[in-house]
């Protein structure tokens, strides 16, 4: 029987007010979160409010803090969300306040999806939305489905929430693995599987974390299967150079902590186990897993053991330190800086980069400094513009093909650029220009690491490193459905936004490098600094390598510029066009770069961030009249205020 919202309330204010007196269909741990809701957070049964949705500014701020955990936990994500996506569901990761930070989803469903709260921004605390799978999992610690009327908020009925918690390695919650639906017709038991699910993917992510921060120590991994000890271990703790725990999994802490449940953290390796540290060195791989036994010391259990010793001592680098490779692309500008950095944490990560900014930015520089900054440096860098190769051929070319597989194939079959790179980095210059035909073959070489040629019955195993590039607006193509969205998921690993050259604080400085052994007159100079550089970094070295051929070996002056470079009406940047005072100065500005723009209002707009609307109004405030629009105005393009 379907419940009225109203129906609803009265249920809940009934159990908030009677506790647990009253008989009641839904479970202790959600008459429990009902009571808390109201008697701790306050809140008011009988009110309906829409989810929470926090700016980007905020938003931004809960992802910075857990940025290293979000890095690591993009695989899972994944990972579940390719066993669930087909089922109507979308995959949260919240931090432990319950603030969504990432989001894996239908993105053609992006309105109600917003509307309902299964979004990025999206405020799931107890405290904020009442009853619901993250936040009753933040209260609880305890993995759980919170199903239709499970909810507090009556606005949340519809919803089918389950979460598990994700804990560091110290025991504290850090994050929470959500998989949610925005209606269910079934009862709460058809989310049993879901369940487990969520449980397993968030043990594994939990892991992952847990390997990453404790990679310079000692690392235990413990089973009670022997089989099982190097494939899914159960326990993992983390011991330092003296034998002390200093960190453990969710799994360990619960089964393996001392009597009186003493934290485990801080115990010696002697307190845990009926075994002295010294002999540590015997459980390091070097015979079979069911003959690495030992007993705890806290009950009589036995478990098997695989322990990972801590990598030589080496001379940590300075975290000011970039590779020299990733350090060249740029001359100190911030923006550019932070990508930088970031991108330096992940040269050796698996996952898969994207690449956004404008024509001629810089994203294939950027991408074969990430290549020679790790360890794939020595093998190939294969890029492919997507762009560029004919509809009909980009399969062969990408994937390769059999001899005679096709009319037209080679006598002797050929290696795919996919292949080629093998080892090394396949970098996919213009990714939104694949055809969504083969969109589902590149999505199937990234999931399972293999490549099928045509024509070829056997898949071919591969090694790649996947750096995807783009200008055009992915996640606007998802929505027309003109790209996928699990393999713009599986691309978009990390994302890196590299900033159009007009922008960038560095431009003198960079200038100067390209220039190399040539120099300039002020006047070129200046020049050079004043213009738009719509075609960014491509388009500067283009006019460099004129000018000093033109040059002939003395400096550069303002007559070796191409011819668009020496006209007067030469356009300021469109970021001092933007920033340009009122009046007189703001005025020219603005008609600087209209005509730069040949009088193109969107591309004027675009540059300078404003709808046309209001670039039409600061043109009429402004007196200024397009040519073809011009009357009783002069050729200048000015009129009176």
């Amino acid at each position: 029987m379907q419940v009225t919202p109203r129906q609803h309330m009265d249920t809940v204010m009934q159990v908030a007010l009677h506790g647990q007196a009253m008989a009641s269909r839904h479970e202790r741990l959600i008459r429990d979160s009902w009571q808390r809701c109201v008697h701790e957070h306050r809140l008011d049964p009988t009110r309906m409010q829409e989810a929470v949705i926090l700016p980007q500014a905020r938003l931004r701020e809960h992802k910075d803090q857990m940025d290293a955990l979000l890095q690591i936990a993009r695989h899972g994500l994944e990972s579940l969300y390719s066993k669930v996506c087909g089922l109507g569901y979308v995959v949260l990761l919240t931090d432990a306040r319950g603030v969504t930070v990432d989001f894996l989803g239908d993105l053609v469903a992006e309105p109600s999806l917003r509307k309902a709260g299964l979004y990025l921004g999206a405020d799931w605390s107890e405290q904020q939305a009442g009853t619901c799978g993250v936040g009753t999992c933040i209260s609880t610690g305890q993995a759980l489905t919170v199903h239709l009327d499970d909810h507090f908020d009556a606005t949340h009925m519809p919803l089918t929430c389950t979460s598990a918690p994700i804990y560091d390695s110290t025991g504290s919650l850090s994050a929470v693995l959500d998989i949610s639906q925005l209606s269910s017709s079934q009862p709460k038991e058809s989310q049993h599987l879901a369940l487990q699910l969520v449980t397993m993917h968030a043990h594994d992510i939990e892991n992952a974390a847990f390997l990453h921060r404790h990679r310079r120590d000692w690392v235990l991994r413990l089973s009670s299967a022997p089989q099982f000890l190097e494939v899914q271990p159960e326990y993992l703790l983390a011991l330092d150079a003296s034998g002390r725990v200093v960190g453990h999994n969710r799994r360990a802490q619960l089964a393996l902590q001392g009597a009186g449940h003493a934290p485990l953290l801080g115990q010696r390796f002697e307190e845990v186990f009926e075994l002295p540290f010294a002999r540590i060195g015997s459980y390091v791989m070097t015979q079979p897993s069911d003959q690495r036994a030992l007993m705890l010391a806290t009950a009589q259990r036995l478990l098997f053991l695989s322990a990972t010793p801590p990598p030589p001592t080496v001379v940590a680098r300075a975290a000011s330190q970039l590779p020299a490779p990733l350090a060249a692309l740029s001359q100190g500008d911030p923006a550019l800086d932070r990508q930088i950095a970031r991108v330096a944490l992940l040269v050796n990560s698996p996952i898969s980069l994207l690449v956004t900014g404008e024509t001629g930015s810089g994203k294939e520089y950027f991408a074969r400094a990430v290549h020679a900054s790790g360890a794939r440096k020595s093998m190939p860098f294969v890029a492919v513009n997507c762009a560029a190769i004919p509809e009909t051929l980009i399969e062969s070319e990408l994937f390769g093909h059999l001899a005679g597989s096709f009319s037209g194939a080679s006598a002797r079959g050929k290696r795919g650029l996919i292949q080629q790179a093998d080892g090394g980095t396949l970098f996919l210059d213009e990714i939104g220009d694949m055809p969504l035909a083969l969109q589902a073959r590149l999505l199937r070489v990234l999931s399972e690491h293999e490549v099928l040629p045509v024509g070829a019955l056997q898949p071919v195993a591969v090694n790649i490193r996947v750096i995807a590039a783009t200008h055009a607006p992915l996640e606007a193509m998802v929505h027309a459905r003109r790209f996928r969205d699990d393999l713009y998921y599986r691309l978009n690993g990390a994302h890196f936004t590299l900033p159009p050259l007009r922008q960038r604080a560095d431009l003198g400085a960079t200038l100067d490098r390209m220039l190399g052994s040539h120099s300039l007159t002020a006047a070129a100079r200046e020049r050079l600094l004043a213009y738009a550089w719509p075609g960014n970094l491509r388009e500067l070295k283009n006019v460099l390598d004129y000018a000093a051929s033109m040059s002939e070996g003395r400096a550069i002056a303002l007559q070796d510029l191409p011819e668009p470079l020496q006209a007067e009406a030469l356009a300021v940047k469109p970021a001092q066009a933007a920033q340009a005072a009122p009046g007189d100065a703001g005025s020219a500005a603005l008609l600087q770069a209209l005509r730069q723009a040949h009088w193109n209002v969107s591309e004027v707009a675009r540059q300078l961030g404003l709808s046309r609307m209001t670039l039409y109004r600061r043109m009429k405030r402004a007196g200024i009249v397009a040519p073809n629009q011009e009357t009783s105005h002069g050729g200048d393009g000015m009129g009176e205020s």
